[in-house]
Formats: structure tokens, sequence, C-alpha cells
């Protein structure tokens, strides 16, 4: 894979068939992926040949090997012109994202009371493998509800206030999602797991906000130099995969029906103007939606936890998915078109004054979050005016050892006391789901959020560090 090096954040793969469009890398030489050990440049390569796709098929500063599209992928088709979706360019975990809860709390005021609410959030997060919610749903019609109305259904029923939804993307639903294109498989899957953690880098984090890099900024989304947040990270559990699963293999058996060719099966996908695409995208939709209730359920338990515990309550700074297809208008020379953009393990990073944020952070631009590996920090980045990539960036550190290889890179060391070593209450983790997310089985994540600011993506805000966490 030969790569031009456009300016120091931005490399260049030029076009060759059967690519329609070239790949453009953000990235600094240090966060290339070993092109031995990672083959997502050749990934990248292959998304450039997707029907439709416009600009350029590219990776962000996180970039690593995933399913079809790597991880770190961002690829927009013209849906005029045939443009396609692919359920690889979304993932199996829909709407993983973050949501970042700020507290009227600094690090001072917490220290005497931390173990304490370390005890009550670990008892009150479900996480892991197995079944367990914050929410018992009494049959298949309220389990719609919660896939047509995401977290507004869940305020709706109490779980939550308004300030929640004006604070979450989409404003805390996708409008267009259709339950009917669930697969019964898909609804087993997430019918008991409603406000669930999950496993794997999936985590609930108290932490202190350390470094402020813009107070104007900040202050707009409601953050501070040494308060309090919690940060939580997670999906669609097993009802998000079972969709992806679904749709890659119908998606296999049409592609030739419509006459597409990909080099890689796991890009399989439609028009998005297809049955089979207006089908996933509402399958998608209703998933995206689940994940949006499943994030405001935890943060409703979290905020009940705090206010017992600390007499704070825990108000929403946002709520944004980096597993996404969204159908958007761009500029595409010189013309607006309707476009469907991929981002996987990406972030939408809206600029200031886009019609889609809401009214108090229009000024500002849409906050950014980028979670850390465990026991780093995490960024709170904005959106800036005549960002590349469709108004994306990345969506964290990025691996570089796989979960196996994670676990055998730390026999004989003991990761929950070198995280408590440092100051992070550690609450509910098994040794192994520890070591297969400690640092070093990741990027830095600062050289990550510089390489995204060098190259024009977003800009930074804040830097918060780990004080607790909840893991599965």
């Amino acid at each position: 894979m030969e790569l031009v090096e456009e300016s120091p954040y931005r490399f260049r793969i030029d076009r060759h068939d059967p690519m329609r469009v070239p790949g453009v890398v953000f990235a600094s030489r240090s966060l290339l992926p070993d092109a031995g050990a990672d083959k997502s440049l050749d990934q990248v390569a292959n998304v450039a040949t997707l029907p439709g796709i416009v600009g350029a098929s590219y990776a962000m500063p996180d970039v690593h090997w995933g399913y079809g599209f790597p991880i770190g992928g961002v690829a927009a088709t013209d849906i005029e012109e045939g443009g396609v979706v692919s359920p690889g360019g979304v993932g199996f975990d829909i709407s993983c994202g973050v949501r970042l809860l700020a507290a009227d709390l600094d690090r001072a005021g917490l220290r005497p009371r931390l173990d304490a609410l370390m005890d009550g959030l670990g008892e009150a997060t479900p996480r892991g493998m197995g079944k367990g919610a914050v929410w018992h749903l009494t049959d298949r019609a309220e389990l719609d509800a919660v896939l047509r109305g995401g977290s507004r259904y869940a305020v709706e029923r109490g779980f939550g206030v308004q300030h929640d939804l004006d604070r979450c993307e989409d404003y805390g639903a996708v409008d267009d999602a259709n339950p009917a294109q669930v697969s019964e498989r898909a609804v087993e899957r997430g019918a008991r797991q409603v406000g669930s953690l999950g496993s794997g880098n999936h985590f609930l984090e108290v932490q202190v906000v350390e470094d402020v890099y813009d107070e104007a900024v900040a202050s707009a989304f409601g953050l501070r130099a040494g308060q309090v947040c919690v940060m939580i990270h997670c999906g669609s559990r097993g009802l998000g995969h079972q969709i992806c699963t679904d749709y890659v293999h119908e998606m296999e058996k049409v592609m030739r029906g419509y006459g597409i060719h990909v080099p890689d099966r796991q890009l399989a996908c439609a028009p998005v103007s297809s049955h089979e695409g207006r089908a996933y995208l509402g399958a998608m939709a209703a998933a995206a939606n689940y994940a949006r209730a499943n994030r405001q359920l935890l943060h409703h338990a979290a905020r009940q936890v705090f206010h017992r515990v600390t007499g704070s309550d825990l108000d929403l700074v946002y709520d944004i998915s980096h597993n996404l297809a969204k159908i958007e208008t761009h500029q595409v020379d010189v013309a607006p078109r309707r476009l469907c953009v991929h981002r996987k393990g990406a972030t939408r990073a809206l600029p200031p004054g886009h019609a889609d944020l809401p009214d108090d952070l229009r000024r500002v631009g849409q906050p950014v979050l980028i979670p850390g590996s465990m026991g780093t920090g995490s960024y709170v980045l904005t959106g800036v005016p005549g960002a590349p990539a469709w108004a994306s960036t990345c969506h964290g550190a990025g691996r570089v050892q796989s979960r196996k290889q994670a676990t055998k890179a730390v026999r004989g060391h003991d990761p929950r006391r070198e995280l408590e070593a440092q100051d992070i209450a550690v609450r509910g983790a098994s040794r192994r789901g520890l070591a297969e997310e400690m640092p070093a089985a990741y990027k830095d994540i600062t050289a990550v959020v510089a390489a995204a600011e060098g190259a024009g993506l977003c800009r930074r805000v804040a830097r918060l560090v780990p004080i607790g966490v909840v893991k599965g």
C-alpha cells in the first residue's frame, strides 16, 4: 500500500481500479497502522470501490482493522447516483456511543464519598455478557415503543428530564425507525437488556475535568476545571449485533441482482433506495433508538445514585453515536447532495452554526466525546467550520493489540492493582476484562486527538481523567 503524504496529518491512497475515489488517511506517521499486522489501509481502498461513493474513502487517526470497513472509516454515497448502504460500514454495535454527564461537584467535595459512590454505581449498573437491565419491559409493544422513541420514550416514562433530550443527538431518537424490519431473533436478544452496559470496551467512568483548553466553549457545554463528570460508553447490545448479522446475509444474497461487485464479501451492500437498503436503514434506526434509550436508562440509574450519595444531580452534556449511517445533505462539487454517510468508529462533529444543533450550542458547535483507554484521559472536542470527511472525526484511541494479545501482554501483572495505584477505584471488572482494555492495547489518545485537530477535523475543549470505573 503506497501512501502519499499531503501534509503532516493527511495521507493519500491514489485511486486505482476498481477504486472509484482515492483513500485519505488522517494521521501522523507514528499513528499509521503497521502494514504487516493490520490490513486496515487495504480496507480503506476496498471501501473506495462502493457504488455511488463520493469525495474519498476516509480513515480517522484511530483507524484499525474491522469488519469490511476499517474501524475509524468514513464514507458517503450519493443516493441519487446509485449510492449504497453497507451494514459493515456501521458495524455490529449499532449506535455504540458516549454520553457525558456533569455534576455540580468538584473532586475535593467527592473524595470522602468516592467509595460509597462507586459501590452504589457498581450495584446500580447491570453489566457483563448476561441478562440484566435497569428497565424490565412488559411486552413486545413496549419494546417497539423503545425502538421507535429511543430516549424520548424513556423520558416520557419517567427515566429522565427534557434537558436530556435537548442535549442528545437527534433530540433522543431517529425518526425513521421501523421495528417491523427487526427480526424476532434480534428482538429476543434485546428484550431484557435495556439499561445495561455490556462488556468489552464499554464502561461507566467517574471523571474529573483536568484541563480546559477553551473556557468559553467549555462553559457553554456545562464544563469547568475540577468538575466531576460521568462518562457512559455502550451501544445497542445483542439487538444491534443481530440486526447487522441479518442484513449482511440479506445483502450478500441480492448484490449480484443489482449488478454490485465488491472486493470483500464483508462489504455486502444494496442501493439506499432499494427495498433492502430501506429495510436495513429502518432496522438500523430502531437499533440506534435502542442504544439511546440504553444510555438514557444508565444515566437515570447513575443520577439516582449521585443524588443519594452526594446530593448532586447529573446534567447531560451530550450524547453522540460513533457507529451509524445517516442521510445528510452536503456540498458535492458546489451542489447540495443527499448522501448516506457511514461512520464506523467515527464521530459526527457539527461546526458552529449548524442547523441540527440545539439553540444553546449553535454558537459554539457540537460536543464531541472521545473516550480514552482504561486508566488514561478522555477528551471533549468540538466541530469546526469547513472540516473534511463530512464533518467527522475520531471516536477513541484505537486498538493496536487484539484482546487476546492484550491479555497475554499483561501476564504477571495485576491490572486492578495498577489502576488503583493511580487512584482509580474499580468496580465489577474481571481481571481479563481489565487486561483487554489496558493502555498498552491502544494508541496514545493524546496523539490521536492531536492528529485529528492538526488535520482540521475538530478542536480540543477539555481533557478529563478517570477516578473510578465500573466495567463488565
